[in-house]
């Protein structure tokens, strides 16, 4: 380790104290303007781009990934923008690291999102999975439905609790037991290790920042102690809307999950094929 591989995993390493912004270990995360400069870099950034956070703040990213990422991710990005949803890129080389990466994206506050995790070898499983799944529950109506919804998704993720709600109604399918369970509204969509240090957003002020959109924005302290109570290590959220109405898929693991964009787009494929298939029954 380097010179400033050393500074930078010490200054990383401080608590994230509420109630700054902060970005889940494993996961980077660039905050740009929309002729994307950086404006915000979390602290761990240096072992993505092998540049310090403060270096590339006030900087064009151009400088310091290939030309080619850079147009891809633009030419992505131009298709997203206007709408509220999450784009996403696989299997990336930004750099000269050997190391490929997954992109997330998305426009929120005027700024543009950029959060990076490493990518699996595995790419294509979870989404190959999701027709079938969906197939399967052709002759489900009612309540039975959303049992069927509620398996299905923990099939797909793995997690071991799915918890499925849909207005007053409500499925579960687990294995095992829990201690109990949590309110999620606060929570980020995506938490992969409860008893991860965070890591800091740099600069520190997150005034103005849009960084509290983020996938893999850390939890406050009092939500990770809170899952760590109820023996939930890794959560994740898809929030959907069937036939009018506000639903959510809650899956929760007892042990650390390393974070996946794929799969998080599979589960969002997953619940609006079901929200499609709810429609259906409630219409028949």
């Amino acid at each position: 380790m380097d010179a400033i591989d050393e500074i930078e995993d010490v200054v990383a390493a401080e608590p994230c104290a509420a109630p700054a912004v902060c970005v889940q270990q494993g996961a980077y995360l660039l905050e740009l303007s929309l002729d994307w400069i950086v404006l915000r870099a979390s602290e761990n950034i240096h072992h993505l781009l092998g540049e310090s956070h403060v270096t590339l703040v006030d900087e064009p990213l151009g400088k310091f990934v290939h030309a080619q990422a850079l147009h891809d991710l633009r030419n992505l990005f131009s298709k997203l923008s206007g709408t509220t949803g999450i784009g996403r890129a696989y299997a990336v080389r930004l750099s000269d690291d050997p190391d490929l990466v997954d992109i997330a994206f998305q426009l929120a506050r005027g700024r543009v999102l950029l959060e990076a995790v490493h990518s699996p070898r595995s790419f294509g499983e979870c989404f190959g999975s999701v027709g079938g799944l969906i197939s399967g529950l052709a002759n489900s109506s009612g309540q039975a439905l959303l049992d069927g919804g509620a398996r299905r998704m923990r099939a797909l993720t793995g997690y071991d609790r799915v918890t499925l709600e849909c207005g007053e109604r409500r499925a579960e399918s687990s294995r095992g037991t829990f201690g109990g369970q949590v309110d999620p509204a606060d929570l980020p969509l995506y938490v992969t290790d409860t008893d991860a240090q965070a890591v800091h957003l740099f600069p520190r002020d997150d005034e103005d920042s849009a960084a509290h959109a983020a996938l893999l924005r850390a939890p406050e302290e009092r939500d990770r102690s809170e899952l760590g109570t109820q023996g939930i290590r890794a959560m994740l959220r898809i929030p959907f809307s069937a036939d009018g109405l506000d639903c959510e898929f809650c899956c929760e693991s007892r042990t650390a999950r390393d974070p996946s964009f794929e799969l998080h787009a599979a589960a969002e494929l997953f619940a609006q094929m079901f929200a499609m298939r709810l429609a259906v029954d409630e219409a028949a």
